[in-house]
């Protein structure tokens, strides 16, 4: 029920909005490198296209509420013997069941693919033929800004027409910025567009009536070979649509940077704006059946600067896509939306496209792991696919009956280290180790023991088995670490007595390392030593 509310406001709101002096051919966006009706077509400089549209309709008959996804790419791929000039997806999804009805296919040419407006006609393998183009006037001139749609499966059909209601949104004002790494995209989105057509659905047919968002990119950006991401389409009853992507590293990281953090906003007829000071927050994931994939399916979208605070929420975990030619999977479905924005209530509608894929949690214990466990040294392991999307905490049990139970030290650690203060064991015991690592939601979780028990000292003497020299110690300014031989690769940690990680550094080689702690507080410290030839854990004593 609350989403046909969140769907019904926002067909009205976008029924409301009236044609203004941008709904026209040609028409430059002030201050953007993109052009209607020329950019709508092909760039033949451009290796990698797509056309896209997303959207929620209601059958006038059944009454039913449907989300459909709708992409043509421009991406020439020979399969076996065959040579493609790219791909088409259809989703139709039904949005009280959770029915997802998908079908992707080879484009084997694309006999119309005009460069100067938008004319598409897809001949599909091994059978079939598609269009998406402008609608014409009496005098067969291209209508600005409003569109026919013909595509089918053998499931379903559509056959809509859209009409632009909102002025463009370009993203990064000009419409052009680096994407990635190392690629760069031309973008920009028609956010708000009424739907009308007819849907035909296991032979049954019913005119329907909806909203719809279009999305243009061009460029080098290849979502099939390059980072992987999350984005998000955002239209709130409020008037404000927004555009957002998180752009993942190889090494499954968000960096704090335009290039891979992105927020565009459409608030009104008049006012646009790109940002990157944003976070996204997971709060809840899942497995596809087959279990070989993981997505993220609730988030909390919150910038300060524009007082926004949304929570996104995937209707449904059916919606996977799968591109068999090319062995490609991804999540693209509908989302529901609630929150503030201005300290004012919204709710609106969506959709998701999610390539970025979760793993659990790999986990090993550093220290100790035999040997000596010195009661006055953290606890100590590491995350080995650590991941910007995937926070953790950590629960610490040990055991001394040789791993038959296991009682709780800790739970909710955020650090990768822990001080056991007033262990409840004796000297000499032999224990073990067991950290468990979790999100949010439980969904990604697994556990580690140490490899071997280590016999427990509680002498708060300092355990110093590779002879590095510490000093001064206490320190007030300066602390420097002499080791016997040069160190490649040195990874250090300052670490309070809470198990927080105020310091790291990495060194390719160094056999003399000086730290500055003059801004450090009083009190006693750890300092984790790490690398292939040497592992430590040295206490010292800021004064």
């Amino acid at each position: 029920m609350k989403l046909k509310i969140s769907l019904i406001a926002l067909i009205l709101a976008t029924l409301l909005c009236h044609a203004q002096d941008w709904k026209t051919y040609p028409y430059t966006p002030p201050g953007s490198l993109v052009i209607f009706s020329a950019d709508e077509g092909r760039h033949t400089g451009e290796p990698v296209e797509w056309w896209y549209t997303s959207g929620h309709f209601i059958g006038e008959t059944s009454g039913k509420e449907y989300s459909y996804m709708l992409t043509y790419f421009y991406y020439p791929v020979s399969v076996s013997i065959f040579n493609f000039e790219g791909f088409r997806i259809l989703n139709i999804t039904d949005e009280a069941t959770g029915a997802f009805y998908q079908e992707t296919k080879p484009i084997l040419t694309y006999s119309t693919l005009s460069t100067t407006g938008l004319d598409i006609v897809a001949n599909l393998f091994p059978s079939g033929s598609e269009y998406w183009r402008n609608k014409l006037d009496g005098s067969s001139n291209p209508l600005p800004f409003n569109y026919e749609i013909s595509a089918s499966s053998s499931i379903a059909s559509i056959n809509f027409e859209l009409d632009t209601t909102k002025r463009p949104l370009i993203l990064d004002g000009d419409g052009y910025f680096e994407q990635g790494l190392s690629n760069y995209t031309y973008y920009y989105s028609q956010t708000s567009n009424t739907l009308t057509g007819s849907l035909t659905l296991n032979g049954d047919t019913e005119n329907v009536t909806g909203s719809a968002w279009i999305d243009r990119q061009y460029g080098d950006f290849n979502p099939f070979t390059g980072e992987k991401y999350e984005w998000f389409s955002l239209q709130l009853d409020n008037g404000t649509d927004l555009n957002l992507w998180n752009v993942f590293t190889a090494d499954r990281m968000i960096p704090n940077d335009p290039k891979y953090k992105i927020l565009a906003a459409y608030v009104d007829e008049s006012n646009q704006y790109t940002i990157s000071d944003f976070e996204i927050e997971r709060l809840e994931y899942f497995f596809t059946p087959d279990n070989l994939k993981s997505y993220s399916k609730k988030w909390r979208l919150t910038s300060v600067s524009k007082n926004i605070d949304l929570i996104i929420t995937s209707n449904h975990t059916t919606s996977e896509v799968d591109i068999t030619e090319l062995s490609f999977r991804f999540f693209e479905g509908s989302v529901n939306i609630e929150g503030t924005i201005d300290g004012v209530n919204v709710q609106g509608v969506g959709f998701a496209e999610l390539l970025h894929a979760y793993e659990h949690p790999d986990l090993s214990i550093s220290s100790p792991n035999g040997g000596i466990y010195n009661a006055a040294v953290p606890i100590s392991w590491n995350l080995n696919n650590p991941d910007d999307g995937r926070p953790l905490t950590y629960d610490l049990e040990y055991s001394i009956d040789n791993q038959n139970s296991f009682n709780v030290i800790a739970q909710d650690i955020a650090e990768t280290s822990f001080l056991w203060s007033n262990p409840s064991i004796s000297e000499g015991d032999d224990v073990w180790f067991k950290v468990i690592g979790t999100s949010i939601d439980g969904t990604l979780i697994s556990e580690e023991i140490s490899s071997a028990s280590s016999s427990v000292s509680l002498s708060i003497a300092d355990f110093n088995p590779n002879g590095v020299k510490l000093y001064p110690n206490p320190v007030s300014n300066e602390l420097t670490l002499e080791f016997n031989n040069a160190i490649e690769n040195l990874k250090l940690e300052i670490i309070d007595v809470r198990g927080r990680v105020l310091f790291s550094d990495e060194t390719k080689q160094t056999s003399l390392k000086k730290i500055n702690v003059s801004a450090f507080p009083q009190g006693v410290y750890f300092i984790r030593i790490y690398s292939e030839s040497v592992e430590d854990f040295l206490r010292f004593v800021k004064k």
